[in-house]
């Protein structure tokens, strides 16, 4: 789901280092000097799996989870229930960024990335296996929602300091295109994960998809966990790669020293981002539950559409690169604000304007998501010193997920199908409107990254 989603900070008294702390080290052995590339394709890698997983959950919340988990409600009500199980993933986010922080302290990074990523894939997995509701009633729900935890507490904790690495090692010039490559794991992620849900629709009946089907994404998202873990240990075990951490000062600061003399910054830097992480769920996951409830149209189809959306946005990704090594980082975000406010009057019109209106607003939105969803990772963390970069930058992450993205699904299917689709555009206006004035209150973004 970030992706993005990562942590480092200094030693406290209360932890020690742990002797082995180059535990998985023997992974990987050698010694040599790792370039910006070699970061950056670190980055894409974790990046890819963790939204992979993020959307596999998000589509099955839509397409699956109403009528396996809660059917006892209508498909609106058994929708919303799902959408809620699923923003508790958000809400765990900053709890597991805080605790696997302790962990890396007391033991090292490459554990503290091996439990996380452990603990993500032991989830998905446990999903994929989950007994209905039919079978378990109410323990099925119960056992969903515990699972989601994990998962969110899981991203908290596999923060593993290379994009903000990337981001101080990138060349000055350059650091838009730097910034941007990590957030191309969210239009794979999404192209892979809707690229299966639209298979198995197409290709086994209904009954055998709510029966079995649902479940094979799961089994492939576990198996991409434990193929990223390894490419992350490899990067992370090496000698030249702790040193660069070390030579930066990556490491997990306090948590409570952060929030108290970094909390302006944490604030700025999450809101800085709001409009680009409101419009993300407000184009993937919304559209999907408005059509499946409201609209005749083919679900295989319209994630067909939603793939063509997710090259538009890989395009406007790398696009948006290009643009703030120009421009600016804090210009490009806050004309992508514009603009997305702009487009948020237009949600009424193009959602309920038929097949047209819908495919237009699919391609539009994704455009706009990949090029201001492109700086957003920089956002987030262009404000830190070195001494508070690793931690400062999860936190941010966590709580511009949680203030941007967590409720999105739930608020915008419940607010439009109770008033009306006006309210998406109020609620998406009010995200660009909150980047915007972020971004007035600290003018040297662009600056000091």
């Amino acid at each position: 789901m970030a992706n993005t989603h990562n942590h480092t900070g200094e030693l406290s008294g209360e932890f020690a280092p742990f002797s082995t702390s180059s535990g998985a080290r023997s992974i990987n052995t050698r010694n040599t000097h790792i370039a910006p590339a070699e970061i950056a394709v670190g980055v894409v890698i974790g990046r890819t799996s963790e939204y992979f997983d993020f959307f596999v959950y998000a589509i099955a919340s839509v397409l699956v989870f109403p009528a396996v988990f809660f059917p006892f409600a209508s498909n609106l009500q058994g929708t919303l229930y799902a959408f809620t199980v699923f923003a508790f993933a958000f809400l765990a986010r900053p709890i597991g960024t805080i605790l696997f922080m302790a962990v890396q302290r007391r033991f090292g990074r490459e554990i503290k990335l091996t439990a996380a990523l452990f603990l993500l894939g032991s989830c998905t997995a446990g999903i994929s296996l989950l007994p209905t509701y039919e079978s378990a009633g109410a323990l099925s729900i119960v056992l969903l929602s515990l699972l989601r935890i994990g998962q969110g507490a899981a991203v908290g904790g596999s923060w593993d300091g290379l994009p903000s690495l990337l981001a101080l090692n990138a060349p000055e010039n350059k650091r838009g295109w730097y910034a941007m490559l990590g957030q191309l794991g969210a239009p794979t992620g999404f192209l892979v994960a809707a690229g299966l849900f639209s298979y198995l629709i197409s290709e086994i009946s209904l009954t055998d998809f709510l029966d079995w089907g649902w479940r094979y994404p799961f089994y492939v998202a576990f198996t991409i966990n434990v193929v990223a873990l390894f490419a992350r240990l490899r990067l992370v075990s090496t000698p030249e790669y702790s040193h660069l951490l070390d030579e930066r000062e990556l490491e997990p600061a306090s948590v409570v020293e952060v929030t108290r003399s970094q909390g302006r910054n944490v604030l700025i830097g999450a809101l800085a981002a709001l409009a680009s992480y409101a419009l993300f769920h407000l184009v993937t996951v919304f559209p999907l539950s408005w059509i499946s409830i409201y609209s005749s149209r083919s679900i295989h189809q319209f994630l067909l559409l939603q793939m063509l959306g997710a090259v538009f946005m890989a395009l406007g990704v790398v696009l948006s690169g290009v643009i703030a090594d120009r421009v600016g980082r804090r210009t490009t975000l806050g004309t992508l604000a514009v603009l997305i406010a702009v487009f948020s009057g237009f949600v009424p019109l193009l959602m309920g304007g038929g097949d047209g209106g819908q495919d237009i607003f699919i391609l539009l939105g994704f455009s706009l998501l990949g090029l201001s969803y492109g700086q957003a990772a920089g956002a987030v963390s262009a404000n830190f010193s070195a001494r508070y970069r690793y931690t400062g930058a999860a936190l941010t992450s966590d709580i511009a997920w949680l203030a941007g993205a967590a409720f999105a699904p739930l608020v915008a299917l419940g607010l439009s199908s109770n008033f009306g689709l006006s309210y998406v555009s109020l609620y998406l206006l009010s995200g660009a409107v909150g980047s915007l004035a972020a971004l007035s209150l600290n003018r040297a973004l662009e600056i000091r990254n």
